[in-house]
């Protein structure tokens, strides 16, 4: 073994590659994917083996019993994991991206939420009218927040407000925009209502919750991915969860996609269409099919991990990613998303009468590939944020 490959396997947690420890419980994810859909959460035999290869820590501090892996390991977790089942997918990476907050946060609060619990999740929603009032020791927080994958099995929710001053006034950055504060919370304080009933990654469970003049201590708060305001050294924390959030989807998005040409390649090597005498394998169009959707995958993927592992020497040396870098993560982990996307559309077709059943890998692999792609991070918005940038001009930052 090199030198570099005993650096890189002293990474992670018990020796092991974060993808391999996923390999193994992959038939787990996979034996689950039907109750998961029907019970729209992860069952504890799914979330014991999730926690047993510690694969909810890979984004969380070393500092805090977490892995710190490089975010191009992160996503080949994330494929392995998607290809069994999207929703545990989703939810690891939604509950990695949240993990990362702890790099901001003083570290015994971190710790208490992370380290001293081998089974710690946070999870958090969107909620634009959240208010933050400021008082003595903390704020008094009013909100209500949709989105919160992973809420159901979470052990603590966030909370991201706008604060309001004692003058009643937003607190601003420099350039005078509003700024948003996270406030950290255990899952049993806010109010839960089940409502997540939707075509795809029904298994996230990401309801929506509240509270009402709760009153958060300012230690249980953070602004997080601002240098300034980062508490816990590490190379991973000079990319933003922004940048884990979209690589980590993108992940989940190439693993739907994988999952369903691996599908596809045994159904056409099986198969005999109505109608014909012919396998579909020996159809002229199908194997045309086949290598370009294979080739589609590849280019997505290796755009994505290639894309992450160019910018991980910068912040080995301790330097923020530059607009290029975040410009170019931007389009690898838009185009992997949209990409996926069309190749499992192309497949889903070509599958005919077979993918329309729930008891084939088509139905829902195709509705968790719509899921992902209407999500934020799929946006085709975001091409052209990336060609403003490669033309000379100024995007819109908020997620770069």
């Amino acid at each position: 073994m090199s030198a570099a490959q005993e650096i890189t396997q002293s990474r992670y947690l018990g020796g092991e590659a974060p993808a391999d420890r996923a390999k193994r419980i992959a038939p787990i994810i996979a034996a689950h994917a039907n109750q998961i859909e029907r019970d729209r959460a992860l069952p504890k035999e799914l979330l014991d083996a999730l926690h047993g290869a510690a694969l909810f820590r890979t984004l969380l501090p070393q500092a805090f019993r977490g892995e710190e892996v490089p975010l191009h390991d992160f996503v080949q977790m994330q494929i392995v994991i998607a290809a069994a089942d999207a929703s545990t997918a989703w939810c690891v990476g939604q509950a990695s991206g949240c993990s990362m907050a702890a790099a901001y946060l003083k570290p015994e609060i971190a710790y208490e939420i992370w380290g001293a619990d081998p089974r710690a999740v946070l999870a958090w929603g969107m909620g634009p009218a959240s208010r933050a009032v400021v008082v003595d020791g903390g704020y008094l927080v009013t909100g209500k927040w949709h989105f919160a994958s992973g809420s159901r099995h979470c052990t603590w929710l966030g909370g991201h407000c706008k604060v309001v001053e004692r003058d009643g006034s937003l607190r601003g950055d420099a350039e005078g925009n509003p700024i948003e504060r996270t406030m950290l919370f255990k899952r049993e304080v806010p109010k839960i209502t089940d409502n997540w009933r939707v075509m795809g990654l029904r298994g996230t469970g990401s309801d929506t919750y509240e509270v009402t003049d709760l009153f958060v201590p300012d230690d249980y708060t953070v602004q997080r991915d601002l240098p300034t305001n980062r508490q816990t050294a590490g190379s991973l924390y000079h990319f933003t969860s922004t940048h884990a959030y979209a690589a980590g989807f993108a992940g989940v998005a190439l693993g739907i996609c994988r999952g369903t040409l691996d599908a596809f390649i045994k159904l056409a090597s099986d198969k005999t269409p109505a109608a014909s005498t012919r396998p579909m394998r020996d159809s002229h169009v199908i194997q045309s099919l086949v290598a370009r959707s294979e080739a589609r995958w590849r280019s997505a993927r290796s755009l994505l991990l290639e894309t992450l592992r160019e910018c991980w020497p910068r912040a080995e040396a301790g330097l923020e990613m530059t607009n290029d870098e975040r410009v170019s993560i931007r389009l690898a982990s838009t185009f992997a998303i949209q990409t996926s996307r069309e190749v499992v559309e192309t497949i889903y077709q070509e599958a005919g009468s077979t993918a329309i059943f729930e008891d084939n890998p088509f139905e829902r692999r195709f509705r968790d590939m719509h899921a992902v792609s209407q999500q934020v991070q799929g946006r085709s918005a975001h091409f052209e944020a990336v060609g403003q940038h490669l033309l000379g001009q100024t995007p819109h930052a908020r997620f770069l």
